[in-house]
């Protein structure tokens, strides 16, 4: 059984949506779930529905300074372009989905204490450990999208989104592949300071 708790939000494929998040927002209407491909040139996310079936793909061209990544459906049709903005204070990544409809996601490095992630376009808001990805999406009016939680202790990133606006989902999918990105380049930072530390 998964671990069930305030923070830990993650469930596997077939397991019971949890129990806090049905407490606090109802049965969500569905679930996906994440993983991340590892020991391959570039970076490859598969989204699964409830039966393992993929729904959606992720992958960045390699080498790319600006994080290019497509995201696509179960047919090969585009979803979401994402692209990373290069030289600046924030963290900041631009996603234009399949429609046209276009968006950033950036997040204030300079709080120490709490990420403070900003979704400008679309009016949503993001709640909860950011950087642990274990965060909820709200919509401009305060009404639950979805609620996203990381599996503790997993080399190949599992995440499980539950949905609770279906109509949204390509958007929210975007926006998590996106975070993904964004807190596996601050791991990369990390190491590299650490190493230039060591190094010293």
């Amino acid at each position: 059984m998964g671990v069930t708790s305030k923070y830990q939000r993650f469930r596997e494929a077939g397991e019971a949506a949890n129990v806090n998040n049905v407490a606090r927002f109802g049965e969500p209407a569905y679930s996906l779930f994440t993983t991340s491909k590892v020991f391959t040139l570039h970076k490859h996310i598969d989204i699964t529905d409830a039966q393992e079936r993929i729904v959606y793909e992720a992958n960045t061209k390699f080498p790319s300074i600006h994080d290019k990544t497509d995201v696509t459906d179960a047919q090969g049709n585009q979803v979401a372009h994402i692209e990373r903005k290069l030289f600046t204070l924030h963290e900041r990544h631009f996603v234009t989905m399949a429609d046209g409809m276009k968006f950033q996601i950036s997040n204030e490095l300079l709080h120490l204490i709490k990420d403070v992630t900003n979704i400008e376009g679309l009016g949503w808001q993001l709640q909860g450990n950011i950087a642990g990805l274990n965060f909820e999406l709200y919509d401009q009016n305060g009404s639950i999208i979805a609620v996203i939680g990381q599996k503790l202790f997993s080399i190949h990133d599992k995440y499980s989104i539950d949905i609770y606006q279906p109509e949204l989902e390509p958007i929210v999918i975007a926006i998590l592949v996106t975070l993904q990105h964004m807190m596996k380049d601050r791991e990369a930072s990390a190491s590299s300071s650490a190493s230039s530390s060591s190094g010293n």
